[in-house]
């Protein structure tokens, strides 16, 4: 595989210049994450890549043999299944398979010594090209893929058109993932997955043997899968080594030694100014002048805008609160004869920052509609602090007025002056003519942004959050964050954004499965807590595995010698032509069937298989059985061949 190689790219809309002098390679192995503020041009560089859009200047260069898959976010489906769907990303490994098959049957018919030849010369050609493209493992490879993204057995006979969204954009993933192309284009993959999901898709990815670049705002992501970081900022990218947290502090290393060099310039400035204000006219005239054209001509260095500082808490600061905030005891709730919990209790206290996660449909949000008084629990009780004040973020933003500005909805509803409202709106990334918009002209992000603030500008002390940071770009989402970690009262947030919640929490509640089990760290902690049970059971079905398959060894052997006893020919009295003819049948026999066993093989080192005890003990019958004709098929050649060397 060649080397993915684009140099000095550039993309314009008319005026409006998206990006210049893009410059960046993709090798094998390399696993490049794609990072930069919404609209700063990332999935149109995309597109420039796959050819789906032309771009202005620059060149792009790849082998002619290599292969590129992308992830579509939509797609129109054109099978009647899932299965059907899935197996369309190996049409010529099918069409491979249905060719072997023919060619098997016509080997058996053969009726001349040239025409045999022919046959398994063609046979052998399929059967290497079959094999070349993954044909013995393509099914195993189906169910490990669409398994690990959430979806069932009984998925794959529904129609993919009646999926929601949120599968959809899955299906397009996986079949993104299948055929594994030498170069794979990946834009926001993380998007309506769950947690286990994504740490499945990080397994994936990381083990992938091609060339990556993954559009993505998942910083936790982009930390477990990327080797290189690619920064679009500023119109131009810049290639970093490393994960993001790495890259990001190699970026705030240079940006602290371009303040430093700023600061020296600008004292350079001062002082050659000075100088020449105080010299021009007197007898360093001439050395004033001079200086002057120097600094006409010096390259001035521009530094970015620092980021703005959360300091509004210090006129509204949320009032103290009891020591136990909100307390959940022995609560359950079903929604008809369907139960989400039950018997669940949670105790918060002042000053927590408590995460809630599990897997999509586990009542976490149930969870905190409970806590707001939305739902009621026809067992145990639900009890809020004294002196307990909720904020509730919720992502349909119905707090927000859509006629007003950005400005107005701050200015009108918490008594602030217009120096005061300007502050805390730009915390929020909102600055210049920004604060200017409509609230019904925002996007979801910036709408996410807005409410979040008038939440924390309520006075509230108790704050319930789902999914803030969602829709969100990095800067908005570090925006959010920094808000939090300065917020002096206590909160619970369920979200999937791991990298937020390793910044903000230090409490993870797991809900799965109706039960809530706590964790007192934050999301790291929780998870390596998990693996650790995790190795554990992983430990036991390989020893569980590797029993059944030294049992299926000792007892398949016996039943396949049964099975392949057969009525004996007298070899002895067939003329040589028969002979040959007989042979070289035999001989075809033995490719198919050492073949059949390759693909077994690749099958029993699936690691997704190997957790299956089940499973693997039917493999490993099967693969013991085959042995067995294998064994049966080669003892008959060597007497074929015998008889014809006597002859």
């Amino acid at each position: 595989m060649g080397i993915l190689r684009i140099k000095d790219l550039g993309k314009s809309f008319g005026i409006e210049e998206l990006f210049h002098n893009v410059t960046f390679d993709v090798a094998r192995g390399d696993k490049i994450g794609f990072v930069g503020p919404n609209g700063a041009g990332k999935s149109t560089l995309m597109k420039c890549l796959l050819g789906l859009t032309e771009y202005d200047s620059g060149s792009i260069s790849i082998d002619t043999t290599d292969s590129i898959g992308y992830m579509q976010q939509q797609s129109e489906f054109k099978c009647a299944t899932l299965h059907e769907e899935l197996l369309e990303a190996f049409s010529d490994i099918l069409s491979l398979d249905a060719a072997k098959t023919t060619l098997e049957k016509q080997i058996e018919n053969a009726s001349t010594d040239e025409e045999m030849e022919d046959l398994m010369k063609e046979y052998s050609r399929v059967s290497d090209k079959f094999e070349q493209l993954g044909g013995y493992n393509y099914e195993s490879r189906l169910r490990r893929v669409a398994f690990g993204l959430g979806f069932t057995e009984d998925d794959f006979a529904k129609n993919p058109a009646l999926f929601s969204g949120g599968q959809r954009t899955r299906i397009c993933l996986a079949k993104a993932l299948l055929r594994e192309p030498d170069f794979l284009f990946l834009d926001e993959p993380t998007n309506h997955l769950d947690i286990e999901m994504i740490e499945w898709l990080e397994g994936f990815l990381s083990s992938y043997k091609g060339g990556v670049l993954l559009i993505s705002h998942d910083r936790f992501f982009l930390d477990r899968v990327a080797t290189k970081i690619l920064d679009l900022d500023n119109k131009t990218t810049v290639l970093y080594d490393g994960n993001y947290t790495t890259a990001m502090e190699v970026k705030a290393q240079r940006r602290a030694a371009l303040e430093s060099a700023y600061a020296k310039q600008q004292e350079h400035i001062r002082e050659t100014q000075e100088f020449i204000r105080r010299y021009k006219a007197g007898v360093k005239a001439k050395q004033a002048r001079g200086r002057e054209k120097q600094l006409q001509r010096l390259e001035r260095i521009i530094l970015p805008p620092a980021k703005t500082s959360f300091n509004y808490f210090m006129f509204h600061k949320p009032e103290e609160c009891a020591e136990r905030v909100a307390e959940l005891d022995d609560v359950s709730v079903s929604f008809g004869t369907h139960k989400i919990f039950e018997h669940l209790s949670l105790l918060i206290r002042r000053g927590d920052g408590v995460a809630i996660v599990g897997p999509n449909g586990a009542g976490k949000t149930t969870l905190l509609r409970l806590l707001l008084g939305e739902l009621e629990s026809p067992t145990g009780r639900i009890k809020i602090g004294s002196r307990v004040k909720i904020g509730y973020y919720s992502q349909q933003h119905e707090g927000l007025t859509p006629s007003n500005t950005v400005f107005d909805e701050i200015l009108s509803s918490f008594g602030l002056n217009d120096e005061q409202a300007r502050g805390c709106l730009g915390a929020f990334l909102f600055k210049g003519d920004d604060v200017y918009k409509r609230v019904s002209d925002l996007s979801g992000g910036e709408k996410s942004r807005l409410a979040l603030l008038k939440l924390m500008l309520t006075g509230a002390n108790f704050l319930v959050l789902d999914e803030p940071t969602n829709h969100l770009d990095i800067p908005a989402k570090e925006a959010i964050e920094e808000a939090i970690m300065a917020f002096p009262g206590t909160f619970i947030v369920v979200s999937h954004d791991r990298y937020f919640l390793d910044k903000v929490t230090n409490c993870t509640c797991e809900l799965s499965g109706g039960v809530l089990t706590q964790y007192n760290g934050d999301y790291s902690y929780y998870r390596e807590k998990k693996l650790e049970m995790q190795r554990e059971m992983e430990e036991q079905a390989a020893q569980t595995a590797k029993k059944a398959e030294k049992t299926a060894k000792n007892t398949a052997a016996p039943a396949a010698k049964k099975e392949t006893t057969r009525s004996k020919t007298n070899i002895s009295a067939l003329n040589t032509d028969k002979l040959t003819m007989m042979l070289q049948r035999c001989e075809a026999t033995i490719a198919m069937f050492e073949a059949e066993l390759k693909g077994l093989e690749y099958q029993m080192n699936d690691p997704s298989l190997q957790q299956d005890p089940q499973k693997s003990h039917e493999i490993a019958e099967a693969y013991a059985q085959k042995e067995q004709e294998l064994e049966d098929k080669y003892a008959e050649w060597e007497k074929l061949t015998d008889q014809l060397a006597a002859k």
